[in-house]
């Protein structure tokens, strides 16, 4: 039954692909592609989507694995050819809108869907239709993975420009860049260590010299916000000006992202994984979740293996709160004798969060007040500051709500001036205390 109603509604997509002048095997693609995020934890889903695409149910679940990640991020924004239909200003977005939320729907039916899945579907369903009656701006359409399945595409199916891909930055300028984060000292002197313990072992090897095989794996413990991700994307770039990756490049996955819902599946959704990471890092988020149970235990064994069998060309960095995080790497021994050195981020200091809130602050073209940003100091005292403390996640929900109470204290203001618009007021940050941490914000 699942299998047929996604079937009914790739169709159905693809008539409003039709009437909106959307190439259409683009749009089914784009459905495919979205169908399998959605599904993607849902124990058996992998099959039912090779079934309901027309693709052979007795070979390699990879199509499924690799349509799932190149569609992540639609599960929390518009799909491309959605946001080109809305930034065209397309009569037919609201109907291409309903035929993706019918697709969602069908999705979400694949295989064994808990609750969970299913209320991320309506989400997602959200997302889409909120975009599509303007009450939120659509993204610019991220760059295509070189996992994905289907290349970027206007809305008429023409090939997207490729965007010229940035410069690789030299050893000096990643760690200057890692020099200029706020706060992360302890983090920032460990990373610096370990950069020169790397540099130190390469040039003893290219002399000819006979050096240990140092670990380049790490644990990254602390609290949500802190910086982790952003770090982690720093060691990939260091990693590779060091000579020790080719690209460089970070993929931040979660339990959900390596763990299927049959033995078996984790295994291959796992190599699946660290094949996308290969010359680069692989960061995995609240790893200790993988200690959970067996499916959980299968994604760690293959992942010693795939560490050892691409020791050259992986670089593994695993995160979480720290008694979690012990307990998780004394799981198995692979794990012990590879993840040696752990790196610890440390809560930002009431001046440090000022100042990240400042700067977010101001890469959003608002300009806090020195009264404004004494409130925040205020907001920041009357934080519980234990485990859990959203830190740099904290102060961007801060930043949202103030925002949000800005646009409300002008609603009667027909034309503000520039400065209105730009300008952060103390009262813009009433009421925000309680606001809660687990909502995604970079740190």
């Amino acid at each position: 039954m699942s299998t047929t109603a996604l079937g009914a509604a790739l169709d159905g997509l693809a008539a409003a692909a039709s009437a909106a002048g959307v190439h259409v095997p683009a749009a089914r693609a784009e459905g495919e592609r979205l169908a399998a995020a959605v599904a993607e934890s849902s124990p058996g889903a992998p099959a039912d989507w090779l079934a309901a695409t027309g693709r052979p149910t007795s070979g390699s679940l990879q199509p499924f694995f690799d349509a799932a990640v190149s569609a992540r991020r639609w599960r929390n924004a518009p799909t491309d050819l959605l946001n080109t239909l809305i930034a065209d200003g397309s009569p037919q977005a609201a109907a291409y809108c309903e035929a993706l939320a019918a697709v969602v729907d069908a999705a979400a039916t694949l295989g064994d869907p808990s609750i969970s899945a299913i209320a991320a579907a309506e989400g997602t369903k959200a997302v889409h239709r909120s975009a599509a009656a303007g009450r939120d701006k659509a993204p610019t359409p991220l760059p295509t993975t070189p996992t994905d399945s289907a290349a970027p595409t206007t809305a008429q199916g023409a090939p997207a420009e490729e965007p010229e891909p940035e410069p690789e930055k030299t050893l000096e300028q990643l760690l200057e860049e890692l020099d200029k984060l706020t706060g992360l000292g302890r983090v920032k002197d460990e990373i610096h260590r370990q950069t020169e313990l790397l540099r130190i072992e390469r040039l003893r090897g290219e002399a000819g010299l006979t050096s240990p095989t140092l670990t380049r794996h790490l644990v990254f413990v602390g609290n949500p916000g802190t910086g982790k991700t952003t770090v982690g994307r720093l060691v990939a770039g260091i990693y590779r000006a060091l000579g020790l990756l080719d690209k460089g490049h970070l993929v931040e996955v979660d339990r959900s992202e390596l763990v299927a819902g049959y033995l078996g599946q984790t295994a291959e959704k796992t190599t699946a994984v660290v094949q996308r990471a290969l010359g680069g890092v692989l960061f995995i988020d609240e790893a200790y979740a993988l200690a959970e149970d067996q499916y959980g235990r299968e994604a760690v064994d293959t992942l010693v293996k795939d560490m050892e069998d691409h020791r050259d060309d992986l670089v593994v960095i695993v995160a979480g709160y720290p008694g979690p995080m012990a307990r998780f790497v004394g799981t198995n021994p692979g794990l012990e004798s590879r993840f040696s050195r752990t790196i610890t981020f440390e809560d930002y200091s009431a001046e440090e969060l000022q100042k990240i809130f400042a700067t977010m602050t101001r890469a959003a073209d608002f300009e806090p007040e020195t009264a404004t940003l004494e409130r925040f100091d205020r907001l920041v005292a009357d934080q519980t500051r234990g485990e859990g403390f959203g830190n740099g996640r904290w102060a961007r929900n801060v930043l949202d709500a103030a925002i949000a109470r800005h646009a409300w204290r002008l609603r009667d203001v027909e034309r503000p001036t520039l400065d209105q618009l730009r300008t952060l007021v103390p009262e813009d940050l009433e009421d925000v205390v309680d606001i809660g941490t687990d909502s995604e914000a970079t740190a």
